[in-house]
């Protein structure tokens, strides 16, 4: 039979997400899910929506919209101006949300992003016939803000730069004064911020958005507020960058994110109190399992995400993951230079933390 594939698909390296693993329950701790559910309000909302499944949801996501923009002026600073719900786009994920911003900005043209972050990045930018370089980490996995903010004084700098920040899948953070250096210097060029893992220690650059026309913040419900099963992200810029988001969605697919997922995002931005409990717990073991796993002789990155990221001075990582597996706790294994000795490791309950703990003593006596 004749190969049917385009040359583009041909060539291709897809993204290959954390295992979802059917053949037995495990301790999951692969793919940075919040351990605690979504809030009661998220739960009773969705079944709100049920009997309205039947009508199309609406296009422009109007409702979610005004609420981030609620939720987001209610934390600028007094006499910062407002930003307005033509400041926000919404989509299936924020990995969508990503996958329209290539074409959007960056098709045909270059990007620079760090060589050790968020593996999408460089698999969108083939999708999109866009090249792309790679930043060098530091030898403390920090991104190199110095060697960012030079891209500008380039004959032709990038027309973008995406920066993870906090960083994935090291954990590392940016101040909010580093990633305004980068963004102040590269004028001419999108500096497009993932903030995935934001609300877990580090500074948001949401509220520079009316300063830069230039940057496009980039959040997700998935991991702070438990809907990774809905898929709900959303992007906040200028104006025109939102409306060059619209321009792609509204080529592909107007109907992006359903009435269920509409709803329970809209009750979870409202719901403060389960927010804040909830990712201050994540917050509280993260810094009680990092203060174990030194004991046990690991080296974990200080880290602002959801997940850590270790090595042992004596065990092989690789060894470590298999051992784990066979153990019934998943965790995840970059085979990938650099970091081919590292575990990322996404925090859950206690229980399940004591459980990975109980394993790695096992495995290293």
């Amino acid at each position: 039979m004749r190969n049917m594939l385009s040359r583009l698909a041909q060539e291709l390296e897809p993204y290959v997400p954390g295992e979802q693993p059917v053949d037995k329950v495990y301790v999951k701790l692969n793919t940075n899910e919040n351990p605690y559910p979504p809030s009661d309000r998220v739960l009773a909302a969705i079944h709100g929506a049920v009997d309205r499944l039947r009508l199309y949801p609406d296009p422009e996501n109007t409702e979610l919209k005004e609420v981030l923009a609620t939720y987001w002026n209610s934390r600028l600073s007094y006499g910062s101006p407002k930003l307005e719900t033509e400041n926000f786009f919404v989509g299936n994920g924020s990995d969508e949300v990503l996958g329209f911003a290539f074409p959007a900005f960056f098709t045909d043209r270059e990007v620079a992003f760090a060589d050790i972050t968020y593996s999408f990045y460089p698999v969108y930018a083939k999708l999109f016939h866009c090249t792309y370089r790679e930043i060098p980490l530091d030898e403390d996995f920090q991104i190199p803000v110095e060697e960012f903010v030079k891209l500008a004084k380039e004959e032709t700098p990038p027309a973008g730069i995406l920066l993870a920040n906090p960083n994935a899948p090291t954990g590392r953070g940016l101040s909010k004064e580093d990633v305004e250096k980068i963004i102040r210097a590269n004028e001419e060029s999108v500096v497009l911020v993932d903030e995935a893992y934001i609300d877990f220690g580090g500074e948001s650059v949401v509220d520079l958005v009316r300063e830069y026309d230039n940057l496009l913040v980039v959040q997700t419900l998935s991991k702070s507020r438990s809907l990774a099963g809905l898929r709900v992200g959303y992007a906040v810029g200028s104006e025109t960058l939102i409306d060059g988001l619209n321009r792609v969605k509204n080529s592909f697919n107007s109907y992006t994110v359903d009435r269920l997922a509409m709803a329970g995002a809209v009750a979870a931005i409202c719901d403060e109190s389960h927010f804040q409990r909830t990712r201050h717990l994540i917050m509280e073991t993260r810094s009680r399992v990092t203060e174990k796993l030194e004991e046990m002789g690991f080296n974990v990155v200080e880290s602002e995400a959801n997940f850590i990221f270790v090595t042992h001075k004596s065990h092989p990582a690789k060894d470590l993951f298999q051992g784990l597996r066979e153990k019934g706790v998943l965790v995840r294994y970059f085979n990938k230079p650099r970091i081919d000795n590292y575990l990322r490791i996404t925090i859950g309950t206690d229980g399940e933390m004591d459980i990975l703990l109980h394993a790695l003593e096992e495995l290293l006596a």
